[in-house]
């Protein structure tokens, strides 16, 4: 026991001096940069989620699905297909849900923004202003600036609390806010209300050009998704008959197989691309 006690006593001593020093060479595998699966998660809205199990639990979504139409069809190069389908599913759905929080963020910034200019009329100075956006602001967004208000009230450092205000809202409308505000507050003046008037009118303007547009988008989408679907579908149903499984299940099964999925690939994210709008870019991240 006295041996025990003494190895962790040396144990917690080093850690101590350990943490003392900082590493002098450059960490070659580190980045402050978030990678795309957490930059689509933290778009998503599902922070909280890591990418390493987004990855392990699509994996595992993948290999379920893939076994089950093995089960159901007992042709390997079709389970093959639809497990690859399956494991797309989650980032589909990722990807659908960031784009919905950024319509329906692109529609509260322009009050968020007449709530600022209306409190800082009112005499509020800027962080007072935005603090209370977590209890007069718009309910969705009012978690956000709560946990700012707790931020900016814990440690007092505004432009700290207002940095993970930006990342933790993860949007390119909230960055461009979030900079003129610092910009204003650190070069001063008394003209904070006509400037956030002005982007006010600029934000409405924006979501309503970008939700018309959205609408004219949606059916390309919607026919592009319908015609990589359909083909599938009726391999699904055909799936159902033994000789079509014989015939699948050939080399020559694998060979079709493989090139009807590379062709809805490719033909899907070309689609998209050509009636894609133009996604607006973060800026000073």
């Amino acid at each position: 026991m006295s041996a025990l006690v003494g190895l962790l006593g040396g144990l917690g001593l080093f850690l101590i001096w350990n943490a003392c020093w900082s590493p002098t060479g450059p960490v070659l595998w580190r980045s402050d940069r978030p990678g795309k699966i957490a930059v689509l998660l933290q778009q998503a809205g599902v922070s909280a989620v890591t990418p390493i199990s987004l990855v392990a639990s699509t994996a595992g979504l993948a290999l379920l699905a893939a076994l089950l139409v093995f089960a159901l069809t007992g042709a390997a190069p079709i389970a093959v297909c639809f497990g690859l389908f399956s494991g797309y599913v989650p980032f589909a759905l990722l990807t659908w849900r960031a784009r919905r929080r950024s319509e329906v963020l692109r529609e509260l910034w322009p009050d968020v923004v007449d709530h600022l200019r209306s409190a800082i009329r009112a005499g509020l100075s800027l962080p007072e202003a935005l603090i209370q956006l977590g209890v007069k602001g718009p309910a969705e967004l009012r978690e956000e600036f709560s946990d700012f208000g707790a931020d900016y009230r814990a440690s007092g450092y505004f432009d700290g609390a207002l940095q993970r205000l930006k990342e933790k809202l993860a949007d390119p409308v909230a960055d461009r806010i979030v900079e003129a505000l610092r910009l204003t507050r650190d070069v001063g003046g008394s003209d904070l209300g006509r400037l956030l008037g002005t982007l006010s009118e600029f934000l409405r303007d924006n979501a309503r050009t970008r939700s018309e547009l959205q609408a004219r988008q949606s059916w390309t989408v919607n026919a592009a998704r319908l015609a990589v679907a359909a083909p599938w579908i009726v391999l699904m149903l055909m799936a159902t008959r033994p000789e079509a499984i014989a015939a699948y299940s050939s080399p020559m099964g694998w060979a079709v197989l493989g090139g009807g999925l590379l062709v809805s690939l490719v033909c899907y994210r070309l689609m998209l691309r050509i009636g894609a709008l133009p996604q607006e870019a973060r800026v000073l991240r």
